[in-house]
């Protein structure tokens, strides 16, 4: 099953796709860290990308998009994949379309936003691996260091007050959209993210084998 998770930032998208890697066995596959990949490993795509990322210019979709249908290609995405951070705009789900990179279902975690302000004060998440984690609803084992890697669990610059606040805005401007493109295709399910995680899990779990 292909599937695409979509929340604004900190309603859980990461930490449900983990759950549902888990349970379905498909990969979780995060566009920023299939970037850093590319770059790191030196592939065509990742040329192409590592020029635009050093000037600070945005990565254009079609070099994007060419990395995830590599990383698509992979023998672990036979069964199905998570797309967690991409499409981020409606142009980003058409050009996924005309890739002939076909979505079975999109599966969208509803918080308000005063929540989310709340939650993203409180995440961490490691330096080395990229594991996230919160204070409160899911902190690690020794303050400060990722149960995965040892590495530091920080309080990330976009994580600040001010910039959640222009994160969110940019959501609702640029990514909300999405929610009417798929379900004008019927493919969306919404789902309201619960204050407990296990609830949500629930709830995602339910609405992926429904």
């Amino acid at each position: 099953m292909n599937l695409i998770l979509l929340g604004a930032p900190g309603a859980g998208k990461g930490t449900q796709a983990e759950v549902i890697s888990e349970k379905l066995g498909i990969p979780q596959i995060s566009t920023g860290n299939i970037l850093r990949e590319a770059v790191k490993n030196g592939t065509p795509s990742g040329l192409k990308a590592k020029g635009y990322m050093e000037s600070g210019a945005l990565v254009p979709d079609e070099v994007v998009i060419g990395i995830l249908k590599d990383r698509i290609a992979e023998g672990d995405c036979k069964k199905g994949f998570i797309l967690d951070g991409f499409p981020r705009t409606v142009p980003q789900a058409v050009a996924l379309e005309n890739m002939g990179i076909g979505i079975d279902k999109v599966i969208s975690i509803d918080v308000p936003d005063e929540k989310i302000q709340a939650r993203l004060s409180g995440r961490r998440v490691c330096e080395s691996c990229g594991a996230s984690y919160h204070i409160e609803y899911k902190p690690t084992q020794t303050e400060g260091k990722c149960d995965k890697c040892g590495g530091n669990a920080v309080l990330r610059a976009d994580d600040a007050p001010e910039t959640v606040i222009e994160r969110l805005k940019t959501y609702h401007d640029k990514t909300a959209p999405l929610i009417d493109f798929y379900a004008g295709k019927g493919k969306l399910v919404r789902i309201d993210g619960q204050e407990e995680v296990k609830d949500t899990s629930k709830l995602v779990l339910d609405a992926v084998s429904s």
